[in-house]
């Protein structure tokens, strides 16, 4: 089932969104009427998710300032103010927050309108703990709107995924959801290190 955990990474510059992400953060600017950050975090409350373990980087008092009016899910916050750990290092400092069992992965900044039933759901029933360290939600590279890169992954018949080569076009780009196992990270190094290895 889906877990009732989820890790929502909220500490990047939102270089893509300059100059609006001068005086605000990312997670912050308003799309559709709300903040980024509300879209994903309504949307994880609405699929029961208990607590959501946020990490702030940059300008990180305006999004602390921000979550405090959230009554759910449930916000935690895992500062990264010293130094930015970028995806799995962020993850890594933030594992004592979310215990021993398979959490959501959230990027604060990507959503997407929902059909008869939730995304996050369908990855729910997906997840099988015994044979998956992590399961990730996919979109179709040329149906996804605002993303203009060449797709980030290949996918065999059997649902595992292989990255896109160098110089060529994948079919399906990463959506930004995702449920990992803390065991994936138990060789990983110290510091900042990226999730999309």
């Amino acid at each position: 089932g889906l877990p009732r955990r989820a890790m929502v990474l909220a500490g990047g510059y939102g270089k893509r969104v300059r100059p609006l992400s001068a005086t605000t953060p990312k997670p912050l600017v308003n799309v559709a009427g709300r903040a980024l950050i509300d879209h994903c975090l309504d949307g994880l409350a609405a699929v029961g998710v208990e607590t959501a373990i946020v990490n702030v980087h940059y300008l990180p008092d305006l999004v602390e300032a921000h979550l405090a009016a959230r009554e759910e899910p449930k916000i935690v916050i895992s500062d990264e103010r010293v130094e930015l750990l970028e995806t799995g290092g962020g993850v890594k400092k933030a594992l004592p927050l979310l215990g021993d069992d398979a959490f959501l992965l959230r990027n604060s900044d990507s959503f997407w309108l929902e059909g008869v039933r939730a995304n996050l759901c369908w990855l729910g029933e997906a997840w099988h703990e015994e044979r998956m360290d992590a399961l990730l939600l996919l979109a179709s590279t040329v149906r996804t709107i605002g993303y203009s890169g060449r797709g980030d992954f290949l996918l065999d018949r059997d649902g595992r995924l292989s990255p896109r080569a160098e110089r060529t076009i994948a079919p399906f780009v990463y959506a930004g959801a995702a449920i990992l196992h803390p065991r994936l990270f138990a060789d990983s190094p110290d510091g900042p290190f990226s999730l999309n290895m």
